[in-house]
């Protein structure tokens, strides 16, 4: 049987969450030479009020506790991200470097800030399925952005926009409706230009064959060609976001243990509801002790 890392996105980041990182002097060692001083403050509150640092800290961080667990005899099969999740599971996958994917995660998270730097975002609707929120955004000015599970859908869109589709969805008796802290409107169509401009960066980036399955959070594909990685990773800003397709996919390949890198545990939530079979854990609420336990079951069960 097999073993899934999975790498959340935007909405989990929280102030400080880089001080306590394995390892910590040496990756953030390796994070100066790319970004300079501004590796010290990119877990600040201030910085993380922008688009650029909540990214590089969830790839930083994914990277980060994912070396940790190989450091422990915990090799992933596959690897899956949720958005920006996706090029943590990238580097793990050594499809692209580490200093690589600082630089593109900087450049994505400044054309997306520059391409909306207010009155947009995300809001997740609980409790509704696919097809009756699609017809609440049906020209309401809002894109249905991330299928994360059988009854959550995200929409993106201006706020104002948002705000009328969520008290529609509420009367229609959906259990939630929230804005997320995301302050651009990721993973639809307003976000074309960005991800072309992004797609034109990975021109000058070295690519490798992955060592390990790379799923698509957008597609719920398995890609092995580097080149098609790189176009997921760059256009994956502004195409739907499928983590319940992905999940079933790595299911259905075998996979029964997926563990869930910090920060947040919100992942293991949506991939639990996606799995027949098998375990989701996350890095945070389980030591490192109790994953390798949990990965050597895993293996003797082949």
């Amino acid at each position: 049987m097999k073993i899934l890392f999975t790498f959340p996105g935007q909405g989990t980041q929280r102030v400080g969450m880089l001080q306590d990182l394995p390892e910590r002097d040496a990756i953030l060692t390796q994070v100066r030479a790319v970004l300079g001083d501004e590796a010290g403050q990119l877990d600040s509150a201030a910085a993380l009020r922008h688009t650029r640092a909540v990214q590089l800290c969830l790839l930083i961080a994914g990277v980060a506790w994912a070396q940790e667990l190989e450091r422990s005899g915990v090799k992933p099969d596959m690897v899956s991200g949720l958005s920006i999740g996706a090029f943590p599971a990238a580097v793990v996958a050594g499809v692209i470097s580490f200093s690589d994917a600082l630089r593109l995660v900087a450049l994505r998270g400044d054309l997306m800030e520059q391409a909306y730097p207010k009155g947009y975002g995300l809001t997740a609707i609980v409790g509704l399925r696919l097809e009756q929120v699609e017809l609440l955004v049906a020209g309401s000015g809002t894109w249905i952005a991330n299928i994360n599970a059988e009854q959550q859908i995200v929409i993106a869109g201006s706020e104002e926009a948002m705000a009328a589709v969520a008290g529609r969805a509420l009367e229609q008796g959906a259990q939630k409706a929230r804005q997320l802290a995301v302050s651009v409107p990721s993973h639809c169509a307003l976000l074309n230009a960005p991800a072309q401009k992004l797609k034109q960066a990975f021109a000058d980036v070295a690519l490798s064959r992955p060592n390990c399955a790379y799923l698509s959070g957008s597609t719920g594909r398995v890609l092995w060609q580097p080149e098609l990685i790189a176009e997921d990773l760059a256009l994956n800003m502004a195409r739907t976001v499928r983590w319940r397709e992905a999940m079933i996919a790595a299911n259905e390949r075998d996979v029964r243990l997926a563990i869930e890198m910090p920060p947040g545990s919100v992942l293991s939530g949506l991939t639990r509801q996606a799995f027949r079979e098998g375990i989701t854990v996350c890095r945070e609420q389980n030591s490192v002790a109790a994953i390798v336990h949990l990965a050597e079951k895993t293996r003797a069960a082949r």
